[in-house]
């Protein structure tokens, strides 16, 4: 039997006879079996034998004796070539631990991928905020070009574990880590070069408010330019009781800071500053769809609270929504609190007094959600509003119900077929949501591209073309009059979302295609102010 089996070596076999005597079962102990010489399966080998008995061809010869029980005994000697069992077992630990490193080098590729994705988004939002401020003169701060120079480190740091962890060709990471660098420069050139004139512009605006308030107590002489508002950009000069102009200076600038922070005390919005870009959306360029603001509290409007809520990427569904209580936080997307409710719909959102006001999905209804744990508090039925999409602002769909919060409280723009599509407004109470006071304009909701409210007046805007929205429209709920006027309202995106006004900072908070804006309001002096002293 020497050379039947190459994988054993020095192995006792024990051979019983059966039924037949030409017949014989081989049993390898523990884990081979033959049968009149057919070997069942060891492991993955296959071995056959043949068994010595009349008329059968032998496969081999063999000796044995048999033993007091008729038991025949054999002993096989077999070849040194053995299977390399060792061998097997060391590459087998061996693929296994490299299968492991894989795994974990694979999930650190994953990783990587997964943050480059998150700072090419970062990347694109400061390539569109320094072209911003490259062409227009916004008014950025230090903090602006601190909060580039924050982001742009972080993504050196990243490229710096890129190039440590990549094996092989990093050509693309080179060329990521060149335009980074070139980002950075830029970033220090606007600095340096500060064409904006920012702090020297907001030290000027600190003296002419002491200019002004020393004036006014003085009480000397003062004679105002009697012409009309002029056009955005013209400049107007003024004169003291001395002679000839003092500096000249823009629109923006006086009637911006002669109206009390937060007052009604001012002849209603004579015109807008051009936007500041605050951010993309911390959801994404895909989350077109949103509203943004500060939150309003009549007993502490100095508060800091800033809200975002971007809609599902059906442009619909509000699930999501987040609060800093910063603008610094914001800015730097720390601190931030996320919350969820099921669900708001559209982007007509409004927050206020610590309350989130929202239109329910697939409902006329409102709803009252605390801010504090996330709760809906209220939630009542809207008279007669229409909703899903029947009278929805134009280029903006699911916004039928539009919150809005000024000086005087809560109110909410709408619709109702009654109204044959002209907009309502409605003043609301803020803790019951019941409707106050109605007013019926004349001015058809789809027409109006948004609208926000500033001391009880109405104000809608339309679309010009992709870079610019009107101021076209105004209702005055404290009078009952409404009427036109003209505007322009500068945009970096082509599509408004929504906007929200804060009465204490009298800003308005533009949601732009997913960007964040902010725009300054300027205002008209009451005509008593206007008079000579």
């Amino acid at each position: 039997m020497v050379g039947l089996f190459p994988f054993l070596k020095n192995v006792d076999y024990t051979i019983s006879q059966l039924k037949r005597e030409d017949e014989f079962a081989l049993y390898i102990s523990p884990t081979a079996h033959i049968l009149g010489g057919f070997l069942i399966p060891l492991g993955m080998n296959w071995i056959g034998i043949g068994i010595k008995g009349e008329g059968k061809t032998p496969f081999s010869n063999f000796t044995g004796s048999v033993d007091d029980r008729g038991t025949c005994q054999c002993s096989v000697s077999l070849p040194d070539t053995t299977f390399p069992v060792v061998r097997v077992e060391r590459l087998e630990l061996t693929a296994h631990i490299l299968s492991e490193k894989f795994e974990k080098e694979l999930s650190k590729v994953k990783k990587y991928v997964q943050l480059i994705n998150v700072y090419e988004k970062k990347l694109l939002n400061l390539t569109v905020r320094v072209e911003i401020l490259e062409k227009d003169s916004i008014s950025y701060t230090e903090l602006d070009f601190e909060l580039i120079k924050i982001e742009v480190k972080e993504m050196e740091k990243l490229i710096l574990q890129l190039k440590e962890s990549f094996v092989g060709s990093t050509v693309i990471v080179d060329q990521l880590e060149v335009e980074i660098r070139n980002m950075s420069l830029l970033v220090e050139k606007l600095e340096t070069l500060d064409k904006n004139n920012v702090l020297a512009i907001r030290r000027e605006i600190v003296a002419l408010k002491n200019k002004l308030k020393e004036c006014e107590a003085s009480k000397g002489e003062y004679f105002p330019v009697t012409m009309p508002p002029p056009a955005p950009g013209k400049q107007a000069t003024f004169l003291l009781h001395e002679p000839g102009p003092i500096k000249s200076l823009e629109w923006e600038s006086l009637f911006h800071f002669l109206v009390h922070i937060g007052s009604c005390s001012h002849g209603g919005v004579m015109n807008i500053s051009k936007p500041s870009v605050v951010q993309l959306n911390w959801k994404g360029f895909s989350y077109k769809y949103g509203a943004w603001g500060r939150d309003y509290s009549p007993q502490n409007p100095e508060r800091e609270r800033y809200w975002v809520t971007p809609l599902n990427t059906d442009g619909r569904t509000l699930q999501y929504y987040r609060l800093h209580n910063t603008l610094d936080d914001l800015l730097l997307y720390t601190n931030a609190l996320d919350a969820q409710i099921r669900y708001g719909q559209g982007s007509g959102t409004a927050v206020y007094n610590n309350n989130m006001y929202v239109n329910w999905h697939n409902t006329r209804n409102i709803a009252r959600v605390n801010l504090t744990n996330s709760r809906v508090e209220v939630t009542q039925t809207l008279p007669s509003a229409a909703y899903n999409n029947r009278f929805s602002y134009a280029n903006v769909a699911w916004q039928d119900i539009d919150f809005a919060v000024d000086e005087q409280g809560l109110w909410v723009i709408y619709a109702t077929e009654a109204s044959t599509g002209n907009i309502v407004i409605s003043k609301l109470n803020d803790t019951t949501l019941e409707v106050l006071d109605t007013w019926f304009t004349k001015q058809y909701k789809p027409s109006v591209s948004n609208a926000f409210m500033v001391c009880g007046v109405l104000y809608a805007t339309r679309t010009l073309n992709t870079r610019i929205e009107e101021i076209f429209y105004y209702y005055d709920t404290n009078t009952g009059k409404e009427g036109h006027l003209s505007i322009t309202m500068n945009k970096v995106k082509e599509v408004v979302q929504s906007i929200n006004y804060h009465p204490f900072d009298q800003k308005l908070y533009v949601y732009n295609d997913g960007y964040l804006l902010d725009y300054n309001l300027i205002f008209l002096p009451k005509p008593q102010e206007t008079a000579r002293h």
